[in-house]
């Protein structure tokens, strides 16, 4: 196979293996790995744990459970560790749906189980039942600033509980784990959304929120460069519109 050095390298370095040939066709997967593991990474600039983390995040969205599972054990390979993993799961929850992250509950512990890691593993949570809303508005608000409460003043009175959920179950529950920093939560966010596409008003809400808590335009670049060959051109130039109409050069 005509594939690359570059390439040849980092297929070993996260998948343990330089046999692509075996159950596939031989001249995609040359472009494909040439293109993925190669040309693609020269210019993405990311760190490889960054890197497998906003794709495993990737595979999530775009709902791929094979590709899913081969890119946990990439990401195990470069570093990424277990409960980094299982919170890009949680990440994902409210933004994909309970229904996308269910199903790879199960593999995600097979693997890890492969891999000699006791399971369950430690608890991540920090907030309660209680306290839930005043954590996740605190959240909130620290990456959105005043548009959170402008959001509550606008809401209409039967679709304020809308923003009432976002406070306590997308915030509250999920940005205040431990496990991801929020900086690292929202660059999961993003990956997240572009994946999906027609997530075009709420990308442009977390391109803000991306830059307020130190995720420049050149990082966001960078992560919609490693994404394009695993969720295509179409979604990616959307997302770089998205990056120009929020951040201009």
């Amino acid at each position: 196979m005509n594939i690359t050095e570059k390439a040849m390298e980092n297929c070993k370095k996260l998948f343990k293996e330089t046999n692509l040939q075996e159950n596939y066709d031989e001249e995609l997967m040359e472009i494909i790995a040439n293109f993925s593991l190669d040309e693609a990474q020269e210019y993405d600039h990311l760190d490889e744990k960054t890197r497998q983390m906003v794709i495993l995040a990737a595979t999530i969205a775009t709902q791929t459970p094979k590709r899913y599972e081969t890119f946990v054990k990439a990401a195990l390979n470069v570093g990424v560790t277990p409960i980094e993993i299982k919170e890009i799961l949680y990440q994902a929850v409210p933004y994909v749906g309970i229904l996308k992250v269910l199903d790879l509950l199960k593999p995600t512990n097979q693997i890890f189980e492969e891999r000699g890691i006791k399971l369950p593993l430690e608890k991540q949570g920090t907030t309660t039942l209680e306290n839930r809303f005043d954590k996740g508005l605190e959240v909130q608000k620290s990456i959105f600033g005043d548009v959170i409460d402008k959001n509550y003043e606008n809401s209409p009175e039967n679709q304020v509980h809308i923003q009432k959920f976002l406070s306590d179950n997308c915030f509250g529950d999920y940005y205040t784990r431990k496990g991801l920093d929020v900086k690292t939560r929202e660059l999961i966010t993003f990956s997240i959304l572009i994946s999906q596409g027609g997530c075009e008003p709420q990308v442009k809400g977390h391109i803000a929120g991306n830059v307020n808590v130190g995720n420049d335009k050149q990082t966001l670049l960078n992560t919609v460069t490693a994404l394009l060959p695993y969720i295509g051109y179409p979604r990616s130039l959307n997302a770089i519109a998205c990056i120009n109409e929020v951040i201009p050069e």
